[in-house]
């Protein structure tokens, strides 16, 4: 433990948005405690964070949206925002991490520059994606920034943000070699393919993308009578909001939280686009990507707004078409099946996709990325 600033007690505030960034703030503020113990928590997130012992104003993760659908929660999240505000005005702090959902956590960023208070985002907005122009704006409202894929410090460290890589959060708890888990496909048979379904964890996720991942599976059981299938709920009320929304004829085992060890089990998944989608890779198992999005706002806006090279961490990462997008799903579900059948159908080709997945993703496994973290906000806190 660092014994810097004994008799002082930093307070930092951190905001958010999701599940994945409850999850990444939780290890973040243990990493924390672990390495320097006068430090205590504030701020906006879920039951995690609330858990690792930070304080919470307000739960964000219960009203977790995506993309275009965030329009009509507005007034929930500009009523954190007037909570953050006030919170500000009225108590010292010394640092704000702001974690992901660039929307929302940017008026945070900027409500804390306003008081004078240092701003650390961690996780970097993908404005190389959408929003290349927004750059400006981060410069004036970010004081460093924790990069999570090996291609963005450059990008914004030549835009001038003072950037650092720390690696991928949810790579914290993976051994360094992940050659072990690449997917031989030896004694592989299609007929009795084990597929994975992972739905996302936001109920706009799983109200778009559950009904069609499902009839996928029965179109592949048409062909593969012996299928098996596991879905992969983020939580337990999660499982039984999958279960009450199972459709005729299909039939799966659930796991709760455990996205890594069924891709390390299975043959192919079907995964929501996210953050599942990086477990899977590092996991060596080949799948398709879904999207959800409103179908009359991505014609009107979205496909205009949007236009990475690819659209899932996969294909980023590998910086190829290693794995089929489907961006967003929308009517039919029939060039998805036809693409997945098409894989599944050749264990060469699962082989090779299985291997460069592995390949592409082990440079985001040389590092804790929390304690990472950690020390860069004990520099902020301690620099002054």
């Amino acid at each position: 433990m660092d014994n810097t600033n004994d008799n002082q007690t930093f307070r930092i505030f951190l905001s958010a948005g999701e599940a994945s960034s409850d999850t990444h703030c939780a290890h973040l503020i243990e990493a924390l405690k672990a390495r320097h113990g006068n430090v205590e928590f504030v701020g906006l997130g879920g039951p995690k964070m609330e858990t690792a012992g930070c304080r919470l104003l307000g739960n964000t993760v219960e009203r977790a949206v995506m993309l275009l659908n965030a329009i009509r929660e507005v007034p929930f999240f500009y009523g954190l925002l007037r909570k953050a505000r006030k919170f500000f005005r009225a108590n010292p702090v010394d640092l704000v991490i702001v974690c992901d959902s660039w929307a929302f956590n940017k008026h945070i960023a900027k409500a804390a520059k306003k008081q004078g208070i240092p701003t650390l985002f961690y996780v970097a907005p993908q404005l190389w994606a959408w929003a290349p122009g927004r750059i400006k704006t981060l410069r004036k409202i970010c004081d460093r920034l924790a990069c999570i894929l090996p291609f963005e410090p450059a990008w914004f460290g030549e835009r001038g943000v003072e950037t650092t890589f720390v690696s991928n959060p949810l790579l914290d708890h993976v051994t360094n070699d992940l050659s072990g888990n690449v997917k031989t496909y030896a004694d592989y048979d299609p007929k009795r393919l084990k597929l994975a379904l992972i739905p996302g964890s936001r109920s706009a996720e799983i109200e778009h993308l559950w009904h069609p991942m499902q009839e996928i599976a029965l179109k592949l059981q048409e062909d593969y009578p012996f299928a098996e299938f596991v879905t992969v709920a983020q939580n337990e009320q999660r499982r039984q909001l999958l279960e009450s929304m199972q459709i005729p004829g299909f039939t799966c085992h659930y796991r709760i939280d455990a996205v890594r060890q069924t891709a390390q089990e299975v043959d192919f998944a079907l995964v929501a686009s996210g953050s599942a989608t990086l477990e899977v890779a590092t996991s060596g198992c080949p799948m398709a990507v879904m999207y959800q999005s409103n179908r009359v706002l991505w014609h009107l806006l979205g496909q205009f707004i949007v236009k990475p090279k690819f659209y899932s961490l996969a294909n980023l990462i590998a910086d190829q078409p290693l794995v089929p997008e489907f961006m967003p799903y929308f009517t039919t579900i029939d060039p998805i099946v036809a693409k997945v059948k098409k894989l599944t159908a050749s264990p060469q080709e699962l082989h090779r996709i299985s291997q460069t997945l592995v390949q592409a993703t082990q440079p985001l496994a040389q590092q804790n990325t929390s304690e990472a973290v950690a020390d860069l906000a004990w520099e902020m806190l301690t620099q002054n």
